[in-house]
This record gives C-alpha cells, structure tokens and sequence, in this order.
C-alpha cells in the first residue's frame, strides 16, 4: 500500500452521477519514502476516496528546485488539475503563486503558509501575485510550548538546574521556526531549566545522530532532549544511548508525528512526550476544496487563512488506539460529515475548533 503511494501514481476514482470529480495535485515536500509525508498522503487519499475526488501525489524529495519544477508543469501544462495543494517548506510558496496567474488552477496552502513578510509582499502585487483560495496550518507554536511543558512535568521536584538540548528542523520553514518559538516560550515558565544549545537537524535522523553525539560529550549533564520530529529526536537517542545514557529514564525525550515508531516508542517510555495529528492537514484540505468544487464557500468565517488545532499530545493509551487505526486505509473517518455540504450557511467546520479524536 505504502510503496504505491510513493510512487506517485495518479488515482482516479469513477465520476459520480455524470458530473466531473474535481481534480487535485498535491505537492509533497517530503521524501517518497518518509513514513510522515507518505502517511500525510495516505490521509489525503482517504478522504479523496470518500469525497469522490482525484487526488495525484508528487514527491518533492525535500528539493525545493524539484518543487518548482514540478509546480511549473502542473501549472503550465496541458492536463491542469481544478486544484493544486503545496507546501511553504523553503520558502517555495511565493514563487509557486506567481506561476499559477491566468493558469486557472485554484492554489491551497497546508501545514506551512506564507510568512508574515511573504503575505505583505505578495498583496503589496496583485498584479504579479494573484490570490491564492486558502490555508490550513497547525498549532505548531502551540505544540512546542507543550511538549517543554510536558517535559519538565516529569522532572522530580528537586531537580535543581536542568540541561535542555533542542533539535529544530529546517530555518527556512515556518512550522519549524514556529516549534522553536514555543519551546521559547515555554523556557521563560522554567528560569531552572538551561537550554544549552539549539541545532537544526533538517529533520534527519543520520544528521540529529551525528549532531548529538558531539553535543553528548559537550553538555554530559543533559536531562532533557527536545526534538521538533520524530526522526530527529531517534537519531538524538541514539547517540545517546551510545554513551550509555538511557532514553526515559535519565533523559528525557519528546518528538512531533504519529509514525508507528514514534508510537511504539511512546508505549514503551522510551519517548517519554509526543505531540502528532498534523498529518490530517491534507485531509482537511480536500474536504474544504470538495465543498469549494460544490459551490460552497470555504472562507464562510471571513478568512482564508485557518489553524487547526491538529498536534494534541499522545499518551499511551492513545498511541496504541492510533496504531491500529493507522492499519486501515479510510483511518477510521467519515469525512463526508465534516464538509458543509447539506447544512445551513452559519455551518463551521469542526476540525478548525477542536482536534479530532481517533
């Protein structure tokens, strides 16, 4: 299932009752093996599947030149989808805008949208930018904050100072940049917690490794080990372990994402803190660009950017429930009853004001 997914195959699904399903290419920034973006495209496919739209994925294998490229030929070639859904990671949203004027295709933002810079430069150009239908981010700042939170939570009373080493993803990506702020945040509660050093691991597992098994040496006493993924914070664990310091016991560990590794390692104290469900965000998406195809208006609360409070903390109880939801291709959801279609124009949607529970 998994391996059909990566290779990007466009999959069609029959026209329902003589209409034309609305089309939608989607623009993974990720790896076309990384357990999330592949689980983020396996989500989207889900609800693509229930709404009865098409869904084509491309993998951008984390190249930002590759990104464009590829938005280029959705954008300018012959066969152009109603929909094209990317992603602000390296800063490759401005550009991707820019090339879609007077192509017809409607642009939605997921997980990162347009800096704060970026969103002023671009409306301060109509006449190079055009308007893009919407966005839908998490609670990334959020996110960070609490796991901090949630770590120092588990230190004893009497701990006295406590070491902090952060692992951050990527500097040209909001949802990490956003991470890092809330983990800040967090710092000013806890004067007795001293964050050593903040590195940027590019969400890579090998790169965190290499990266920590400096930092081990350098700050021995550390205690705590923030990670803003889950791939960062296993390769972290690692070298840490190679220096016989043991992961849930005299360190303690968090990660962002719901991977089965991440889960089992929740279950099992090895991750002693989790924040996961941003891989929703594309289902969510296609739910808003299925009722935009309807005729319904997706900015009915008069935004078109939108934050959903997606990342929730995970316990153990939880990761086992999610675990054996994440076998089933449709995750459990129903999603037609979360779109507006059928109900009265003050209708909102639900995963905007709540996290959904699995």
């Amino acid at each position: 299932m998994l391996k059909a997914l990566c290779q990007s195959l466009c999959l069609s699904l029959p026209l329902v009752a003589g209409a034309q399903a609305a089309s939608v290419v989607f623009l993974n920034p990720g790896y076309s093996n990384e357990t999330f973006w592949v689980d983020y495209s396996r989500f989207m496919q889900a609800a693509a599947t229930d709404l009865g739209m098409q869904l084509r994925v491309q993998y951008s294998e984390r190249r930002a030149d590759l990104a464009l490229t590829q938005a280029r030929a959705v954008l300018q070639g012959a066969q152009r989808p109603d929909y094209l859904v990317l992603v602000n990671e390296q800063y490759v949203a401005p550009e991707i805008i820019r090339l879609s004027r007077d192509s017809g295709v409607k642009l939605f933002l997921v997980n990162n949208g347009l800096t704060d810079s970026q969103a002023r430069s671009i409306k301060a150009q109509p006449d190079k930018y055009p308007e893009v239908l919407g966005s839908l981010v998490g609670n990334d700042e959020q996110a960070g904050y609490l796991m901090l939170r949630a770590m120092v939570a588990q230190l004893p009373d009497d701990a006295g100072p406590v070491d902090l080493l952060a692992f951050a993803g990527v500097k040209t990506t909001p949802a990490s940049q956003l991470r890092e702020q809330g983990m800040r945040r967090a710092l000013a509660d806890f004067p007795q917690v001293r964050l050593r050093q903040v590195v940027y691991g590019g969400w890579s597992r090998q790169r965190a490794f290499e990266q920590a098994q400096m930092l081990v040496q350098r700050y021995p006493e550390t205690r705590l080990v923030w990670s803003a993924n889950d791939q960062m914070a296993f390769g972290a664990m690692q070298a840490f372990e190679a220096a016989g310091r043991k992961p849930g016991r005299e360190v303690i560990f968090s990660a962002v994402n719901s991977s089965p590794e991440a889960l089992r390692a929740r279950i099992d104290g090895r991750l002693s803190v989790l924040m996961g469900g941003h891989f929703t965000l594309g289902g969510w998406a296609m739910v808003m660009l299925h009722d935009d195809a309807q005729g319904l208006r997706v900015d009915r609360d008069g935004r078109r950017e939108h934050s959903v409070p997606a990342l929730q903390l995970i316990d153990p109880a939880k990761a086992r429930r999610w675990l054996k939801l994440l076998e089933l291709d449709s995750h459990g959801i129903d999603f037609q009853r979360y779109s507006a279609e059928g109900h009265p124009a003050d209708f909102r949607y639900p995963f905007l004001t709540s996290p959904v529970d699995y």
